[in-house]
């Protein structure tokens, strides 16, 4: 059997709230999946007194963990399976909660194959505005270049995964349906989750999907469900709660359409009593992964 890579989402409420023994907790459920990649949100004081925080996830987890600036997200990756080629420090002028953006060669493609864009996102929160704009931002990443062996600068591909803090653009079988405005009862948070349509009247946020979709970034879930009719890939990723709303599927896996064929699962781990986001897990083919990486790429125009 092709062996499988796992890729997991992971927004861990914030960041434990300062309780070791809860990371602690955290840190051994994700163990449990054995993960080679993840994307996480969250993680405040990872940074703090010497990485400390950081360190400790990468020795219970056996990864390496990149932080991202202001702490506020991280990428953690199996080093015999990912060598960091270049990381951007700075990310981009629109980030209220910054992204960690690496540049990784998948080593069981090789040294010659494509190397992978890999960003862990969160966008913000409070301003569908600002969300518009940082989903802009990061459709930047599905345009990055590398000089290959021969000297020639190619594309490269792109696996994004963060808290979208919105939704997806409705229609996709299974996915949860979109919250209806005058039933969040926080009215702070009708404003948080919505913008105004062309007609004047309030609708919720889909423009980050949009614009992601639009740039070429597909919804890894999205594309399960509609290729392969698997519904438990849309399993929502935050709960229902009294004054938010109904349940949501905020956290996201894009992915650049090269990758799809590589994709085989994507499923929702429960998360209750440690974080108020499930995690999702995806899984990607290795051989199909490194045949994917080592096709001949058209130079960029």
């Amino acid at each position: 059997m092709s062996r499988q890579l796992t890729v997991l989402c992971t927004n861990f409420e914030n960041n434990g709230g300062g309780d070791p023994a809860k990371r602690q907790a955290m840190n051994e459920r994700l163990v449990s999946l054995n993960p080679h990649l993840i994307f996480r949100q969250e993680v405040w004081d990872s940074g703090d007194n010497g990485n400390t925080i950081a360190h400790e996830a990468e020795d219970i987890l056996g990864l390496r963990a990149w932080l991202g600036p202001q702490n506020c997200t991280a990428l953690l990756a199996d080093p015999n399976v990912f060598a960091p080629l270049r990381q951007w420090p700075q990310t981009g002028p629109m980030w209220v909660l910054p992204p960690t953006a690496l540049l990784m060669r998948y080593t069981p493609a090789g040294r010659d194959s494509l190397p992978l864009a890999l960003v862990s996102y969160h966008l913000n929160y409070g301003s569908p505005t600002t969300r518009q704009s940082e989903a802009e931002w990061l459709t930047t990443w599905n345009d990055k270049q590398w000089t290959n062996p021969d000297g020639i600068p190619v594309r490269v591909p792109a696996l994004l995964g963060g808290d979208n803090n919105s939704y997806p653009v409705p229609g996709t079988p299974g996915d949860p349906p979109l919250p209806e405005l005058d039933r969040i009862p926080n009215r702070p948070h009708r404003l948080h989750r919505s913008i105004v349509g062309p007609d004047g009247k309030r609708v919720m946020d889909t423009r980050p999907d949009e614009i992601l979709r639009t740039a070429g970034l597909e919804d890894v879930a999205r594309h399960l469900a509609q290729t392969k009719n698997d519904k438990t890939a849309v399993a929502p990723t935050v709960d229902a709660c009294d004054t938010h709303g109904p349940d949501a599927r905020i956290d996201r896996i894009y992915a650049s359409t090269l990758l799809l064929a590589a994709v085989t699962q994507a499923n929702v781990i429960d998360m209750t009593g440690l974080s108020d986001h499930h995690t999702l897990r995806v899984r990607l083919d290795s051989t199909t992964l490194t045949d994917l990486l080592n096709q001949p790429q058209p130079t960029p125009a």
